[in-house]
């Protein structure tokens, strides 16, 4: 049986909440800003594309799959086992046919603990509806068990999404149902396979109860297959007679009782779950956007000023502008920048028809270009480097982001002014950084190519 009450994108986002909540927020800087030049949207739209697009790369959906395919396994395993429980209790009711079978016995064996269970899920209705099912707990542990990770923890959070949609109670009554559907179904057919098969003799094996008391149980529990059009045999005849013809009487007996109180209520029961649980998971489609993990992204992903439809005069061409975020093959526009660059003898360029960004030196200049090239993806992009800096980390991810939002991007290691030395070594670290980060880079102005797009033959 195969029931998705909770969509993946959702699932991705509540996990993603439950891992920050823990070890911090993740770095999605770059992806907000995407997000707010794509046009924005409503906040809990933004918060499932955001963990959408940082799942696919810290290894939350890989984690989300895997634990759905465990807890697939986990069910197959249950499911494997009801009917294997089934056919053990048809066995174990009946026996080999050398003894005469106590029908009392067979009825406590088949229907038993079928009726406990029962009358436990019915209790469960009056308790809060917080009170996680006993099936959902060992579906937790043992798919926890299969998916071990220290990362992330995709049960809880599936468990959270139904308890906050009101699912939980009728989804796990739907695997419950279901399970107990092929454990009654297989001891019935396996009934019918021995009953079919061997030759039994039925007993009603008493101390307790007097002749009268059997006359008057008997007829309780034949009461409602005779409604249904079962037979309804004599508790004297069975005492006094064991032919043929009564074998068989207390054989169709027997197979009513376990089909009228065993199998129809849970499949009535299932029948009653599945319209309501589906009623109630197409409302469960957007994220409670009040809770402390979400509010806190409210500002990254919508700010004060689009919320309020404010835009200022320096970002009015990027917030009028809605295109998609850049490709590796589109842009348009030649644009040319320089990094945490001092002043330089071959800085600016004068290059025709050449954008020039000037020098990155602050956050907010930063900002301002990303969110400008998110929305309006230069074609071809000359970023320059004074390589007499360290190549740190912070300076290799924002030419790996600039580097994305563009069709095309060099890199110009500057040489050093006339009258100072270029360290060889640290032009080899950067060369060497440039090179694993997978951006092409230059020791020349590459002129030609910024304004032909005629690759030149590298330095």
């Amino acid at each position: 049986m195969k029931f998705d009450p909770i969509p993946l994108p959702l699932w991705l986002a509540e996990t993603l909440r439950l891992r920050e909540e823990r070890d911090g927020p993740c770095e999605d800087s770059e992806i907000c800003r995407r997000l707010q030049a794509a046009g924005g949207g409503e906040l809990p739209a933004l918060m499932v594309a955001r963990a959408g697009q940082l799942a696919a790369g810290n290894g939350l959906q890989a984690a989300v799959l895997r634990w759905q395919r465990a807890s697939r396994l986990v069910w197959l395993l249950l499911a494997l086992l009801a009917v294997l429980g089934g056919s053990g209790m048809a066995f174990s009711a009946l026996g080999d046919g050398s003894a005469a079978v106590n029908l009392p016995w067979a009825l406590l064996c088949l229907l038993g603990l079928h009726l406990l269970t029962l009358a436990g899920w019915l209790l469960g209705l009056l308790l809060p509806a917080s009170n996680l099912p006993s099936l959902a707990r060992l579906w937790l542990d043992l798919g926890q068990r299969l998916h071990a990770s220290a990362d992330w923890s995709p049960g809880p959070a599936w468990l959270l999404l139904l308890e906050r949609a009101g699912l939980l109670r009728r989804t796990f009554g739907l695997y419950s149902h279901s399970l107990w559907l092929l454990t009654l179904g297989s001891a019935l057919l396996m009934l019918i396979a021995l009953l079919t098969t061997r030759h039994y003799q039925f007993v009603w094996q008493t101390t307790l109860l007097d002749a009268a008391s059997l006359r008057t149980l008997v007829d309780a529990l034949g009461w409602l297959p005779a409604q249904l059009g079962a037979l309804h045999p004599d508790a004297g005849a069975l005492v006094q007679s064991l032919d043929e013809a009564g074998r068989r009487q207390w054989a169709l007996w027997l197979l009513a009782c376990v089909l009228v109180y065993g199998l129809l209520p849970r499949l009535l029961l299932l029948l009653t779950c599945l319209p309501r649980a589906l009623s109630a998971a197409q409302q469960a489609r957007l994220l409670d956007s009040s809770l402390p993990g979400y509010a806190r992204l409210r500002e990254r992903l919508q700010p004060e000023q689009q919320r309020l439809g404010v835009v200022d005069a320096d970002d009015q061409p990027q917030a009028m502008a809605r295109s998609a975020p850049a490709s590796h093959t589109a842009g348009s526009g030649l644009w040319q920048l320089a990094i945490e660059l001092d002043q330089h003898p071959l800085w600016p360029p004068a290059l025709p028809g050449v954008n020039d960004a000037g020098v990155l030196d602050d956050s907010a200049s930063r900002r301002r270009l990303l969110l400008q090239f998110a929305t309006q993806p230069p074609q071809r992009l000359l970023i320059a480097c004074d390589p007499r800096r360290s190549p740190d980390r912070g300076t290799l991810a924002l030419l790996g982001e600039l580097a994305r939002s563009a069709a095309d991007t060099r890199i110009w290691l500057l040489p050093a002014p006339a009258g100072s030395a270029l360290d060889a070594e640290r032009l080899a670290d950067w060369q060497a950084a440039l090179a694993q980060a997978g951006l092409s880079y230059r020791l020349q102005l590459p002129a030609h190519w910024l304004l032909q797009g005629e690759e030149e033959m590298p330095s």
